[in-house]
């Protein structure tokens, strides 16, 4: 007779308690190979539950491979080979591979990277939502075209073409879940010996993720228009990243004479391209919009690339590129197997929400708020630092740098920061040159856009401490 204990106390049914000790036995070798178990009758008065708990283990037995069914005779135990090592499981987690879940672990923060969710018209976007339910069904029943679904590159095209001054067919937007997945599968359009120029300081993430892919990145330093030109004909590039109209993170707006000269360079030679990051460009104060580089472009040699994550919300990871008709072609060749990874739902919502004007008079509204805020900021910095503060005002975007003159080093203030529940980014986090620590100003990247006005105060004098005090 099987030994098979049974607990009514038990979270588990019935079923899976008979399923897991008849399996524990057959690994273990208690039960040998080819060992006749008791009819489901049998084991059932014996265990005292009922024939459907007993049969519905064997099943599970039987689809698991653990036992096989002879019809007439009975069910028999499989031939199971034993691990050829004993098995360790660690009985804790590494500490370095430990999550923490919650709120964030900062109570006041200065990231460049966060958005205000608090004014986003929720109900709204969720009544859209239940537009696309009702409109949409077999659409989002659907695996996405391996471009995004055409309706909404439509709207986008419609959209950029109004905010950002560009000309392009639909069929030549590609949306992804975000920039640097957009990028990644660029690249692989191109040569392994490709050579990517980077803005330096610049975008680390796209860098890091380009030197894990195994693509010969050089830095490119800037001046005070931008990127420098003679640099990259020195290095010779073939594809250059860029963000023009609001350079990450310095904020330097490129003036129409360096995007001419860079036009020009991008068209002496047939494999290079310039890859236009517009990552913030809807946000610009007291005068219009920059227009993008791509929209100057008039033989289809820049790569732009937009985001939905700094104007609606980051979680939503919905990004796009445009792509030069040349480089279409061998997109759809190498793409047409792969599975589109955004959230339809989302992407026909965002749709209505383009074509409604909502997302247009939202983006307004955010402009109006952040502008606001960097004002409210800018100004108590300047006010509680005095002398001892340079900050780059450029009107635009979701940051600006600031410098602070102190003797205090970079990991001191990262340190005191911390301390006190303060998030804050130096420029060493974007730049592959060293940043010494002797420099008289010490230089920050101050975002401002989930900035709570009451605690500008507040964050204000904890800077202050950490900086000097």
């Amino acid at each position: 007779m099987l030994e098979i204990n049974l607990s009514s106390s038990h979270s588990k049914f019935k079923y899976r308690q008979i399923y897991e000790s008849l399996k524990d036995m057959i690994i273990s070798g208690k039960i040998p190979k080819g060992y006749k178990l008791p009819s489901k009758r049998e084991l059932a008065k014996d265990l005292n539950v009922s024939v459907n708990s007993v049969a519905t283990a064997y099943d599970q037995l039987i689809a698991e491979g653990y036992v096989y069914a002879v019809e007439k005779r009975g069910y028999y135990t499989e031939a199971i080979n034993k691990y050829n090592t004993e098995a360790h499981l660690p009985e804790e987690l590494p500490g370095d591979l430990k999550e923490n879940e919650g709120p964030g672990r900062y109570k006041y923060s200065l990231s460049h990277m966060t958005v205000n969710s608090s004014f986003f018209p929720y109900k709204k976007w969720m009544s859209f939502q239940r537009d696309v339910i009702q409109n949409h069904q077999f659409d989002i029943s659907q695996l996405n075209h391996p471009q995004g679904p055409l309706e909404v590159r439509e709207a986008i095209r419609n959209l950029i073409s109004v905010t950002r001054g560009i000309n392009c067919f639909a069929e030549q937007i590609v949306i992804g879940t975000g920039t640097q997945p957009l990028i990644s599968q660029l690249i692989d359009l191109f040569e392994s010996d490709v050579k990517v120029g980077i803005e330096n300081p610049g975008y680390s993430r796209v860098r890091d993720m380009l030197n894990d892919k195994g693509i010969n990145v050089v830095d490119i330093p800037l001046d005070t228009e931008g990127v420098d030109i003679c640099k990259m004909e020195e290095e010779h590039t073939s594809i250059q990243f860029l963000t023009p109209s609001h350079q990450f993170p310095l904020g330097i707006i490129m003036p129409i004479s360096k995007r001419i000269d860079l036009l020009n360079w991008v068209s002496e030679k047939d494999e290079r391209y310039i890859i236009e990051d517009d990552y913030d460009s809807e946000f610009k104060y007291c005068t219009d919009s920059i227009p993008s580089l791509q929209s100057l472009d008039k033989n289809q040699k820049v790569i732009y690339m937009g985001t939905f994550s700094k104007t609606l919300l980051p979680s939503f990871r919905i990004s796009y590129m445009i792509l030069p008709i040349k480089l279409l072609e061998k997109y759809k060749q190498r793409y047409k197997y792969w599975l589109q990874g955004n959230d339809s739902l989302q992407l026909y919502t965002l749709k209505y929400f383009m074509e409604s004007g909502e997302y247009s008079r939202y983006v307004k509204r955010m402009n109006s708020h952040y502008e606001h805020n960097r004002m409210i900021l800018v100004e108590a910095l300047r006010a509680h630092f005095k002398e001892k503060i340079d900050i780059v005002d450029v009107p635009a975007g979701l940051h600006f740098i600031a410098k602070f003159k102190t003797d205090r080093s970079y990991d001191d203030i990262k340190a005191r920061a911390e301390a006190a529940s303060l998030e804050l980014y130096d420029i060493r986090r974007f730049s592959t040159d060293y940043v010494a620590d002797d420099d008289a100003w010490k230089e920050y990247v101050l975002g401002f856009a989930n900035l709570d006005i009451d605690e500008v105060g507040s964050i204000t004098r904890l800077l202050y401490k950490a900086v000097f005090e």
